[in-house]
């Protein structure tokens, strides 16, 4: 699986293999996009965690230990006031796993952090598709919105 990559000016996307190397490339595609649209420091920060924290799930939590299948990350500045991130995996879904090597506090985090959240079921219905939104300028600290 090779790398696919589409940038313009307002928006990015990538398909990688979803292996933990990837994840700081893609977050740091993502930031650039949003500092080039003008995000405050702070959107940045909260920005970058969220995305990291959404794409190590995919590598740790998305497909079943010793596979790895695709992961993807589409960014899209709407109208210089958001950015909306979407990241894919085509993995097993969000099913419980008792064995989860993880603490479970992921998904809360990138909650607080973003101003939406959505979790719903992948294209066709295979794999998680996780859509978060920033405003790129704020007047209040994320947690207080």
């Amino acid at each position: 699986m090779g790398f696919e990559d589409a940038r313009t000016e307002d928006a990015f996307g990538r398909t990688v293999p979803a292996v933990a190397e990837n994840v700081a490339p893609l977050r740091h595609a993502v930031v650039g996009l949003a500092a080039g649209a003008g995000a405050d420091d702070g959107v940045r920060t909260d920005l970058a965690l969220a995305v990291g924290e959404a794409c190590a799930n995919v590598v740790v939590h998305a497909y079943p230990p010793g596979d790895v299948g695709p992961l993807i990350v589409q960014a899209t500045v709407i109208e210089s006031r958001e950015i909306v991130v979407t990241v894919v995996d085509q993995g097993q879904g969000m099913t419980p796993r008792p064995d989860s090597p993880g603490l479970g506090l992921g998904l809360p985090l990138i909650a607080n952090l973003s101003d939406k959240l959505e979790i719903q079921e992948g294209p066709d219905g295979v794999g998680t598709q996780l859509e978060m939104v920033f405003r790129l300028k704020r007047t209040a600290p994320a947690g207080s919105r």
